[in-house]
């Protein structure tokens, strides 16, 4: 089984890196997206109605629905918590690793699962 820094590990090979501030939006809900991210450095919270859902360590991954959903909207809003280092994948290269790496796969999976998990605890 892949460790989340290991699967993270995979978006740190990405030649771009992008830095968000603390309190900068990543991405909004019920918008068009079309990335996913993986947290080299910082914390990222996920917030649906007001709430925070999640908050996202280094090491883990957000935002994977977009690219598996046929809708292609957020289901939640990202803001940095505190100032992060992001990387990401586009679908073309979220597919690449998935045929390259199948434990990529499963983690991707167990990190959505978990999340599903943990929302139902909440609601």
């Amino acid at each position: 089984m892949l460790e989340p820094a290991r699967t993270v590990s995979i978006f740190q090979k990405e030649p771009k890196h992008l830095d968000f501030l603390a309190g900068d939006v990543i991405f909004e809900i019920d918008r068009p997206g079309a990335v996913m991210y993986g947290v080299i450095e910082g914390t990222v919270d996920l917030i649906v109605r007001d709430k925070v859902v999640e908050t996202i360590q280094a090491g883990d991954v957000f935002g994977e629905g977009v690219l598996v959903h046929p809708s292609k909207v957020r289901a939640s809003t990202a803001i940095a918590r505190t100032n992060c280092t992001l990387a990401c994948l586009d679908e073309k290269r979220f597919l690449f690793a998935i045929q390259n790496t199948p434990m990529f796969a499963v983690e991707i999976m167990r990190s959505f699962s978990d999340r599903l998990r943990r929302l139902k605890q909440q609601v």
